[in-house]
């Protein structure tokens, strides 16, 4: 879907239905008094509801789904029979995973869909989330979730996904149960109902991506940009933000990029906490769109706590950028193979690409002086890319460190060229 992310209750390519409509998913068979509860709050608000039965153990609680069990089953490319007769919980859970995607596209292409809320416990919070990546930006989506006070980055990805913690096990009403539900069921109501802020669309988008040792760079080229008649999009390059870029460059909103900052691809490479996964420089090729690249922040590899930092790196240069972060200095290994990394992933780019090479250090900490100041490793980054890039990239060395205006303004000014 092009030209923006659409507002909040916006249908798909069907017709808007008289009310608001939210899309229920989860196990009737074993949660079917919960959801009949937070059907009642939602109906007593105005919406209309759809419930998506995705249980495989056995009958939907005496509720009578809009969508059974059996067709997600189907619609994720399985039998609910042979399912429940396999006794496979993991295969199940893919199936059913694979059907709910399939149905929430499907009822928001419909135009039956402006809203989705999911609950359980692992088991519910994969469905659930499955259902929720699978749509568009903008469109309002809850999750009630045992675990939504730990790690959720998996469950949400790069989608918007409201993840509320359900304090209790998701298993029956009680008193904290019916206060967090209906507390739940309020917020998705007033996602849907409200009307999304009316903003200009008209303006075509730019990505830029951004880390904290980056920033002088990234607001001055954005500024520029702006000044153009750009809309700007920036992502803090920690991992949900390069997955985030990737995801709207693929859907067709980009129109360019600036990214300046894959920094990323370090925490890939050495299994830092901050990777945005083995695609992330990929869908920027694929799309044809012009793109500035340059090699922000590849001097260092983020992790968490001190005592977080795997064993095999203690003999390294290790910097605490604040309690829960720690930074680890690239070595010339690691920046060679970054090097060819990175023209693997630029040697497939459809449209105009350019690799800007900052001499003078990749990042605020990599310049002179600074803690992370080695010549050596970016020099080693910067003959692997040189070394192995093809015709479909110009490289193009700059006298300055990547803070620099010089620099700034040449990135900025060449997407600008590209652009028009």
């Amino acid at each position: 879907m092009k030209g923006g992310t659409p507002g909040h209750g916006q249908p798909g390519k069907g017709k808007m239905q008289k009310k608001p409509t939210i899309v229920l998913i989860g196990a009737l068979d074993t949660k079917a008094d919960i959801y009949r509860f937070v059907r009642e709050r939602l109906e007593a608000d105005g919406l209309d509801v759809i419930y998506v039965d995705n249980g495989i153990f056995g009958p939907a609680g005496g509720l009578v789904p809009e969508i059974s069990a059996e067709e997600t089953a189907a619609a994720g490319g399985g039998s609910l029979e042979e399912l429940r007769a396999e006794k496979n919980r993991g295969h199940a859970m893919e199936v059913m995973c694979k059907g709910v995607e399939v149905i929430a596209r499907r009822l928001y292409e419909e135009g039956r869909l402006q809203g989705i809320y999911g609950m359980g416990g692992g088991g519910g919070t994969t469905v659930g989330s499955a259902a929720m990546r699978a749509l568009p930006i903008g469109i309002p989506k809850l999750l009630v979730s045992t675990v939504a006070s730990s790690d959720v980055s998996n469950y949400v990805g790069e989608s918007d996904i409201v993840m509320m913690p359900s304090i209790v096990d998701v298993d029956g009403l009680n008193r904290f149960s019916a206060m967090i539900l209906s507390n739940a069921a309020a917020a998705i109501s007033g996602m849907v109902r409200k009307k999304a802020v009316e903003y200009d669309s008209s303006k075509p988008l730019v990505a830029a991506t951004m880390f904290g040792v980056t920033t002088p760079c990234v607001v001055r080229a954005k500024e520029a940009l702006e000044k153009e008649g750009y809309e700007v999009l920036v992502f803090h390059a920690v991992g949900s933000g390069g997955k985030t870029l990737e995801r709207l460059i693929r859907d067709g909103h980009i129109a360019g990029v600036l990214d300046l900052t894959t920094t990323e691809l370090a925490d890939e490479l050495a299994g830092g906490w901050l990777s945005a996964g083995p695609n992330r420089l990929t869908a920027g090729p694929a799309a044809g769109i012009p793109q500035i690249v340059s090699c922000g922040a590849l001097d260092m590899v983020n992790f968490g706590p001190m005592d977080s930092v795997p064993d095999k790196y203690h003999d390294r240069k290790l910097v605490p950028h604040n309690p829960l972060n720690t930074l680890m200095r690239t070595t010339p290994e690691e920046n060679a193979k970054l090097g060819e990394i990175i023209a693997a992933k630029l040697n497939e780019s459809k449209g105009k690409t350019v690799f800007l090479i900052p001499l003078k250090g990749f990042s605020m900490m990599d310049a002179e002086g600074g803690a992370f100041y080695d010549p050596a490793a970016d020099e080693a980054f910067i003959q692997a890319l040189k070394a192995n890039v093809n015709e479909n990239v110009e490289v193009i060395e700059v006298d300055a460190n990547i803070n620099d205006p010089e620099f700034s303004d040449l990135a900025s000014s060449l997407l600008i060229k590209y652009l028009k």
